[in-house]
């Protein structure tokens, strides 16, 4: 019965996705911030428009034509992004992304058959991954960074609850957009802070 709410599920989630990505692109190029009262009209005419068919030449909606390019994403890319338009929401820290680059790296090749070991067959109810994938929200919880806690959380429930059409913990966790994002964000946030202490060492630099 769940079954026949895959494909509606799945492409409500693209909808949502593409209307988010819209608003940050929105909000970058003017390089100001939108009130969230107007993120979420735009977020809402935006889902409609990607979620619907639009007729003419258009047979299925414009969400699935760009699930088509992008297949489906992670869980914990689809709520680090709609998370993106919530207010006061805070940047991903560093701590979150440097292991998560370090698993991608690590986990790519392998996954592609560069090794005698396969670690995708684990996302396949290992007992050992799951016990890692829990201790390492912990260790987020334990840094303070809440929300990765209920990111993770969700994908683990997300996972058990066949939410997707995947049977794979890793596809609810991992996808090569979310480790290219890790990948190019942590040189970016390094010279960030970089250039924070440059600045503030130049501010309060004796006379």
């Amino acid at each position: 019965m769940m079954t026949s709410y895959l494909q509606p599920i799945a492409l409500l989630e693209m909808s949502l996705t593409c209307a988010v990505v819209l608003i940050v692109l929105l909000e970058k190029l003017s390089s100001k911030e939108i009130p969230f009262a107007v993120r979420i009209i735009l977020a809402l005419l935006l889902i409609n428009l990607f979620f619907w068919p639009l007729g003419m030449s258009l047979e299925l909606p414009l969400s699935a034509y760009v699930r088509g390019v992008t297949g489906d994403l992670s869980i914990v890319t689809m709520l680090l992004l709609w998370s993106s338009i919530l207010p006061a929401a805070k940047k991903t820290p560093l701590g979150f992304k440097v292991p998560l680059a370090l698993i991608a790296i690590a986990f790519y090749p392998l996954a592609l058959g560069f090794g005698m070991m396969d670690p995708y067959a684990w996302g396949y109810g290992s007992i050992g991954l799951l016990i890692a994938v829990v201790l390492f929200a912990i260790v987020c919880g334990l840094a303070g960074w809440t929300k990765g806690v209920w990111i993770i959380s969700f994908a683990i429930i997300a996972w058990a609850a066949h939410w997707h059409e995947s049977a794979n913990l890793w596809d609810y966790l991992l996808d090569p957009f979310l480790a290219t994002w890790a990948l190019f964000a942590i040189p970016s946030a390094i010279y960030q802070k970089r250039r924070e202490k440059a600045q503030s060492g130049y501010l309060f630099r004796a006379g």
